[in-house]
């Protein structure tokens, strides 16, 4: 393209993201447009054609792809944990993208490389430690493999040479059973098998038993197992529960088994004055550390960190020496080439939009901001405590996560016990159920509902007005769980959140 038409059509790009930013930014504006993948192949050109398209064609489907897609942004979307859209973050990914390099060696990064080590140093001393290491990975859940990686090549290094045949048994890992799905998936990539990753009971607040984590060591270990690793979550996805990272400890030191810490989720509070403590004191004793800055810090999608306490053992565990990429006679410290320390070589810049955010907010910008998302929180469980006959909370947060349940108008006031209203909803729900399927030219199921929550849902989405997660657990049907992590909630947010529930539950 000719210089004078690229500048023209990038500034026309950047007139639609600016546009989509105004839009994401007006409360007056719905969340999402919604319409069924059927109809929505309609509405948009998604065919690769054989010839190319003009620049205005492409213009056109820059904007219609921003039209239909969710406002995560939004200050109405409480659906996800990474959510809202801090600007400074977001200019940082638009350079990066601009910047198009590959984060393997110091040559071709040698800036954002820097910036890296710098920010992940920061990162372990806020945890703790005074040394160690620690990347950038695609995701929590690789952070987590990263984890399991390193503490297998520490307690056997001889299994990256010889494989199984290294082990001196089978290897038996440990976690709670509200954890993420990414650390029981870690047996299953890495060969111990998902029979071997013992889910540890967990209370009725989310929180690891370690009673039950010590009984369940011995009783693998009298089996003739080998347990060696323990995954203790700071922040559940649901509930936000943090388990006892000081008493899991105790046992990991009691029985010699690596402690890793997923904080993907609440490692955010780490910088926190008010809600640190007593929720992760005791993350200094563990030996690694999962943590998403894409998550309570706000940064854009994705920004994952894994620490490690012990330094060079990255490297260790992972090196390949490849001689075409990594040489060993290059004019600079070879320190500062990160490939060969992970198992994925390149990996996409995702250090910068950090870096200029923590520039633009400062550690104490962060305390601030992470004490704010917990008082709003807090402030919504104040008011479902204010509307008795309308909601009822399940248990009192540890984080931003909210789970509550919303109660239709024709339950509220009587005098049976919430088990009854839950038995009534559910009969409810199944009643409409029923009349919906009688009247098929007027109304489409989406999905057969286990509560009246994903009533609820679907008219919220077809009316783009919020979104609001549910799902159930082990002890409890469907439940909602609202998530306050964008930097643009305010308590008038948490006010327009209930008030929506009512409008679109009060006559179920």
């Amino acid at each position: 393209m000719a210089v004078p038409e690229t500048k023209e059509f990038l500034l026309k790009v950047i007139d639609i993201l600016l546009d989509f930013i105004r839009a994401t930014n007006d409360r007056n504006e719905k969340v999402l447009d919604f319409h069924h993948p059927e109809d929505m192949k309609k509405l948009l050109q998604l065919e690769i054609p054989d010839n190319p398209v003009t620049l205005q064609q492409l213009l056109a489907d820059c904007a219609i792809t921003l039209k239909y897609q969710v406002k995560t942004g939004h200050p109405h979307f409480f659906n996800q944990l990474s959510c809202g859209l801090d600007i400074i973050s977001m200019a940082g990914e638009w350079l990066t993208a601009t910047a198009n390099t590959n984060m393997f060696t110091y040559e071709i990064a040698p800036v954002f490389i820097l910036m890296e080590n710098v920010v992940l140093t920061k990162m372990r001393e806020i945890i703790g430690w005074n040394c160690g290491d620690s990347i950038l990975a695609p995701g929590g859940s690789i952070s987590n493999l990263y984890a399991f990686l390193a503490a297998r090549h520490k307690m056997f290094p001889g299994y990256k040479e010889h494989g199984s045949r290294a082990l001196p048994g089978d290897l038996v890992m440990f976690t709670s059973d509200q954890s993420h799905y990414s650390v029981k998936s870690c047996a299953a990539v890495c060969g111990l098998g998902t029979d071997n990753c013992v889910m540890v009971p967990s209370d009725e607040h989310g929180r690891m038993i370690t009673t039950e984590l010590e009984r369940m060591v011995l009783e693998r270990k009298a089996k003739g197992q080998i347990p060696f690793f323990v995954s203790a979550t700071a922040g559940t996805t649901v509930l936000g529960a943090f388990d006892p990272l000081n008493e899991i400890a105790d046992i990991c030191d009691k029985y010699n088994l690596w402690l890793h810490v997923d904080a993907a989720w609440g490692g955010g509070l780490l910088l926190s004055r008010k809600y640190r403590h007593p929720r992760l004191s005791g993350i200094e004793r563990s030996l690694s550390v999962t943590w998403n800055p894409h998550k309570l810090m706000g940064a854009l999608l994705q920004c994952s960190t894994i620490h490690f306490k012990e330094d060079g053992l990255l490297m260790s565990c992972n090196q390949m020496s490849a001689e075409y990429l990594f040489m060993t006679d290059k004019l600079y410290d070879l320190q500062y080439d990160t490939g060969d320390k992970v198992i994925q070589c390149g990996r996409h810049n995702d250090i910068f939009k950090l870096w200029l955010q923590w520039r633009a907010k400062g550690t104490e910008g962060f305390a601030d901001h992470m004490d704010r998302l917990m008082d709003l929180a807090q402030y919504q469980v104040k008011k479902i405590k204010q509307n008795p006959d309308k909601f009822y909370l399940i248990m009192e947060p540890e984080c931003v996560n909210v789970s509550f349940w919303y109660i239709p108008k024709r339950l509220r006031g009587g005098t049976e016990g919430f088990a009854d209203h839950m038995d009534r909803l559910m009969d409810l729900a199944q009643y409409q159920v029923k009349k919906i399927k009688q009247n098929p030219d007027k109304f489409y199921l989406i999905m057969e509902p286990e509560c009246i929550c994903p009533i609820i849902k679907a008219r919220m989405m077809q009316t783009g007005s919020m979104m609001v997660g549910y799902q159930p657990d082990d002890r409890r049907p469907n439940f909602f769980r609202s998530i306050i992590s964008s930097a643009a909630v305010t308590e008038k947010d948490v006010d327009f959140m209930l008030e929506e529930f009512d409008r679109l539950g009060h006559d179920l």
